[in-house]
């Protein structure tokens, strides 16, 4: 009869234990770490009693620190250690006073890690797909710090392949986006990616296959473009062509309204042409201090004549009287020469200031 190796470990420890009083350590230690999540693992060993409880330490300044004590779970989480240097860390089992050996695992999360998949969107179009990646986030750190803000030669390796068929096709993009063209339109196309590191051709772990349909051909005919380039073209020269025409339209009915026949009276030009009259126009009344300017009119009449020629006549009819204002003017003036009877009264004027 075989002994499968599990039996045998029992039976092993059952023979070992009462004779040498030992516990077995914990078997198969391990460290599991996805994008820097460090969780330390191990089953538990061949023990006749199956209540152990487990310690678990890591090197802090050389000398260790309990992190996990005295649990009965068979794992325990070092997500806390930073990301670079070389880190110790150690499990033993325990059974009331007694206890195991150490065991101890040696690791660097920043080399170690396991990439996780990254997350994918992608919009179908006509012979298409476009892609949007993110990379995976970083554990105990914020939303905004993910794998590739670790990683200065970070990369996505897309995966893709026609749905029902084994050839497969791939893209590398240092982008977190992708666009994948020249596909046949109305077929579904199924994708991965994954995180690449470059300068150490490092890849990580393939997202889930996700399959897409692409959708109708929507390219317009080449002749349907040039028939509306053409039109667009001929509307657009009808417009300018019609708004010339109403500008013409316009300045000949401006043309018309002010280039007819009525004009300005000749005077009236003259009248115009000469700026101080403009400035009289505004101003009508004269300054105060110029003096006015009049014209002195003398009236000739028949009985004027004639009381020259009989003065006796006058001096009998009318006394003498004293020289007023106008007959003082008038002996300062020249005497009038003699005029017919039939002759006209006649008009003098003198301006005087």
């Amino acid at each position: 009869m075989a002994w499968t190796p599990s039996v045998a470990g029992w039976l092993g420890a059952f023979l070992l234990v009462p004779a040498l009083g030992m516990i077995p350590p914990p078997e198969r230690v391990r460290m599991n770490s996805v994008n820097f999540k460090n969780i330390l693992q191990w089953e538990v060993p061949a023990f006749p009693k199956k209540s152990l409880t487990f310690t678990a330490q890591y090197e802090s300044y050389w000398h260790f620190q309990d992190h996990c004590k005295n649990t009965a779970s068979t794992q325990c989480d070092f997500s806390v250690l930073s990301k670079y240097g070389d880190h110790t860390v150690r499990v033993r089992a325990e059974f009331a006073d007694e206890h195991s050996e150490w065991v101890n695992v040696t690791f660097c999360p920043v080399d170690d890690t396991v990439i996780g998949p990254p997350e994918m969107h992608i919009e179908s179009l006509a012979d298409s797909l476009h892609m949007r990646f993110s990379a995976p986030q970083i554990e105990n750190e914020p939303e905004t710090w993910t794998m590739k803000n670790i990683y200065d030669s970070w990369a996505y390796r897309v995966q893709y392949w026609k749905n029902g068929t084994n050839e497969k096709f791939q893209v590398t993009t240092r982008y977190d986006s992708e666009v994948l063209r020249d596909l046949e339109p109305r077929t579904t196309y199924c994708i991965q990616v994954q995180g690449f590191l470059l300068d150490q051709n490092r890849t990580g772990e393939w997202s889930k296959p996700v399959c897409e349909r692409t959708s109708e051909d929507e390219t317009t005919p080449s002749w349907i473009v040039a028939i509306i380039l053409i039109i667009s073209v001929l509307v657009v020269f009808l417009f300018l062509l019609g708004c010339f025409a109403m500008l013409w339209f316009i300045y000949k009915k401006t043309k018309y309204t002010f280039c007819s026949g009525t004009s300005l009276p000749q005077h009236l030009k003259e009248f115009l042409g000469h700026p101080h009259h403009s400035t009289f126009l505004l101003f009508s009344f004269p300054p105060p201090e110029e003096a006015e300017v009049f014209d002195k009119l003398s009236i000739i009449t028949e009985d004027s004549k004639g009381s020259r020629q009989n003065p006796e006549d006058n001096c009998v009819s009318e006394p003498p009287s004293e020289p007023g204002p106008r007959e003082l003017e008038s002996k300062d003036e020249a005497p009038s020469p003699p005029h017919d009877d039939d002759d006209p009264v006649l008009l003098t004027s003198t301006s005087e200031v």
